[in-house]
């Protein structure tokens, strides 16, 4: 009797074991809101170019941080801003202050200089485009480049840039397909 109860024991808490651990895996996937992604990879795969400064969107949105508190989109529209070295300060006059890289941006801020980031996608001559209307019909940062909150250092990762993926979201989302919607005379 002994043996057939350490038996059911050993059974009993393997089991539970077994649903710890599903749970456990399945658990982030389920917490983590999908966001669609509308445009592919870059089949390049270009590395990240070198900053001024080390920063990584992994950690910063790891915090919570959201993309608009540190880039804004003000008049008319086209461009997201990089962070004033003032926003950045706001924490980092606390956290990490002694780190080179604080020191560095705390150095642009005393100067009141903007950090000289290198922007990783731009574009293209010929194309009149704004983050505006797109912002308005409810796209998410992630659905045009990619994981965000998963890069160490970030890099342009999808192909946003090519007329293919503008056309292909175009369609699959209604948007106007004309020549005129993008490029001006």
């Amino acid at each position: 009797m002994n043996r057939r109860k350490g038996s059911f024991t050993l059974v009993a808490a393997a089991a539970i074991l077994a649903a710890f651990l599903f749970a456990a895996f399945a658990l982030p996937a389920q917490q983590a809101p999908a966001v669609p992604r509308m445009v592919p990879d870059n089949p390049l795969h270009p590395a990240p170019p070198a900053q001024p400064i080390p920063f990584s969107h992994k950690k910063h949105l790891g915090f919570g941080l959201q993309c608009q508190k540190c880039h804004t989109n003000p008049d008319p529209g086209a461009l997201m801003t990089f962070p004033a070295t003032g926003t950045c300060m706001s924490c980092h006059a606390a956290i990490a202050k002694n780190k080179p890289a604080i020191l560095k941006l705390a150095e642009f801020a005393k100067s009141q200089k903007p950090v000289p980031w290198v922007r990783i996608y731009a574009v293209l001559p010929g194309v009149t485009w704004s983050h505006r209307p797109h912002l308005r019909a409810g796209m998410k940062c992630e659905m045009c480049h990619g994981p965000v909150a998963q890069m160490e250092a970030m890099a342009e990762t999808t192909s946003v840039k090519t007329m293919f993926s503008c056309l292909d979201c175009h369609q699959k989302n209604n948007a106007k397909t004309v020549c005129d919607a993008c490029h001006k005379n």
